[in-house]
């Protein structure tokens, strides 16, 4: 059963396969967690966000065409839009401000530098608008394509092409008005 397509294990979930919903949420779990994290950026709150997207899976199934989208971009689609009702009903909140470990095999300032710097583009990011930052998600972070990110957020590619050419410019101003010694040559 693993070797089957994502169109067959929805229509065997459609019949009530358990087994076939087990692949599915094996195979697609993590990317939509990762997505859901980024998006929300409290780990306990993507897992529920993940969780209801698959469980929208087992009670839709039935009702699956194949062939109008693929399951992938669903996915993310139903998690955009869990994460961004999640987000409207929340007041606005920073990333959270740890920093990765230290990774032991670099020097103390090496690994000061790259957490600083992780955490300045993770403080950045977050603080894009929403469809900004699913938009740069979606496609840097999950690798879908323009088309993919444009159906899973139920917009055209322009749309995507144009949300994530305003955020890499926003993140370009804030990177240059804070550190304008390496954007010298942008």
């Amino acid at each position: 059963m693993r070797e089957q397509s994502d169109e067959a294990l929805m229509a065997r979930v459609g019949r009530g396969d358990q087994a076939a919903c087990a692949l599915l949420v094996d195979r697609h779990l993590g990317p939509v967690l990762g997505f859901c994290r980024r998006l929300l950026g409290d780990p306990a709150e993507a897992e529920d966000t993940a969780q209801e997207v698959f469980l929208r899976l087992w009670a839709q199934a039935a009702r699956w065409r194949s062939g109008e989208a693929k399951l992938r971009t669903w996915l993310f689609r139903v998690g955009h839009n869990l994460c961004i009702d999640k987000l409207r009903r929340r007041p606005t909140m920073p990333l959270e401000a740890a920093g990765d470990p230290a990774d032991p095999g670099l020097a103390a300032p090496d690994a000061m530098i790259r957490d600083e710097s992780r955490a300045w583009l993770r403080r950045a990011v977050a603080a894009l608008p929403d469809r900004q930052r699913a938009a740069l998600e979606l496609c840097h972070y999950r690798g879908l394509s323009n088309a993919e990110a444009a159906a899973a957020m139920e917009i055209g590619v322009e749309a995507v092409e144009s949300l994530l050419a305003r955020a890499r410019r926003t993140l370009r101003q804030r990177l240059r008005a804070e550190v304008p010694e390496l954007m010298a040559d942008a």
